[in-house]
């Protein structure tokens, strides 16, 4: 929480807040007394709050700060997850959290997924596991499945894997999100073990992921658009809708979709091709693709 409101309160400027100016400033941002003016708190309760004191803070007083700071809907949201945690309370309606038992499709999931046969959909957690996919989700994410011993994940994928920089052409783009999207999740759920140990193991061997670790910011993920370069067809250009399952905690669907009359809709139809062609026909591992490899590969895997 200290770290979150600091950072906060360190991107708004006085002139953003509509506070006069008062001169050269020795740190960016706006000092604890303008956020506690905003807020309509004393500045001791906000010092108490900033230093991650948060027993009974009121749900109010969560807003008014979120007010004066001028959060976004995935950062207020956040400042009520690190309340929560700290003071051990519901403040908003109760979350639906990670069991920690490792999670497989229903078969019935798997064949709605399956049932979407023209673009990607795929199944995935706030910890960037990607746990399902249709045909085309698995051809899209073939650098993902490369290797078979591993369970395919994006932060990983991101920070630690060179084919990350060919597959997403605004890499840091991608690298920011993702890392927001794993903060997110851990306001959400601060004592998830296998988030500690995917973060620990990012930030010891990625300067890049840890850089962005720190800046504390984060992301809700529902909609928008993102561009592949994939190593079979090339550019995709594809919008995506994030849908909450109801019968699925924590385990969103995304589905990607093609502007029509756009090249995207061809690439599709030739990635299809590529996903349903015998192994033999394939013109090399997803890695070596671009480097025009002609090593034989296997088809993307299912997931059962």
């Amino acid at each position: 929480m200290r770290e979150f409101l600091t950072t906060r309160r360190a991107k708004i400027t006085p002139a953003r807040a509509g506070l006069p100016e008062d001169g050269q400033r020795r740190v960016p941002g706006l000092r604890r007394g303008e956020v506690a003016g905003l807020a309509g708190v004393s500045i001791e309760y906000y010092s108490k709050l900033e230093r991650g004191d948060l027993a009974g803070v009121s749900a109010s007083v969560l807003e008014a700060i979120s007010r004066a700071l001028q959060l976004d809907p995935a950062e207020r949201e956040h400042l009520f997850d690190l309340a929560q945690a700290a003071n051990g309370a519901s403040l908003l309606a109760p979350r639906r959290r990670s069991t920690g038992k490792q999670w497989r499709p229903r078969p019935s999931l798997q064949r709605a997924l399956d049932a979407i046969r023209d673009t990607p959909a795929a199944v995935g957690n706030g910890l960037g596991d990607l746990l399902a996919a249709n045909h085309l989700g698995r051809a899209l994410y073939s650098d993902l499945y490369a290797d078979p011993t591993s369970k395919p994940n994006f932060a990983r994928f991101t920070f630690l894997d060179s084919a990350a920089r060919r597959f997403y052409p605004d890499w840091d783009y991608f690298a920011d999100i993702t890392v927001a999207m794993l903060r997110t999740q851990a306001g959400r759920d601060p004592h998830d073990r296998q988030l500690h140990e995917l973060v620990g193991e990012l930030s010891t061997r990625s300067d890049e992921f840890r850089r962005r670790w720190s800046a504390h910011d984060v992301r809700i993920h529902t909609t928008g658009t993102k561009h592949f370069h994939h190593p079979i067809v090339g550019d995709l250009d594809l919008a995506y809708d994030t849908l909450d399952l109801a019968g699925e905690p924590v385990v969103p669907m995304t589905i990607y979709t093609a502007e029509p009359g756009s090249p995207t809709p061809h690439a599709l139809n030739l990635l299809a091709s590529w996903a349903a062609s015998p192994p033999a026909a394939h013109p090399g591992s997803a890695h070596a693709a671009s480097a025009a490899s002609a090593e034989p590969q296997p088809r993307p895997p299912r997931l059962e």
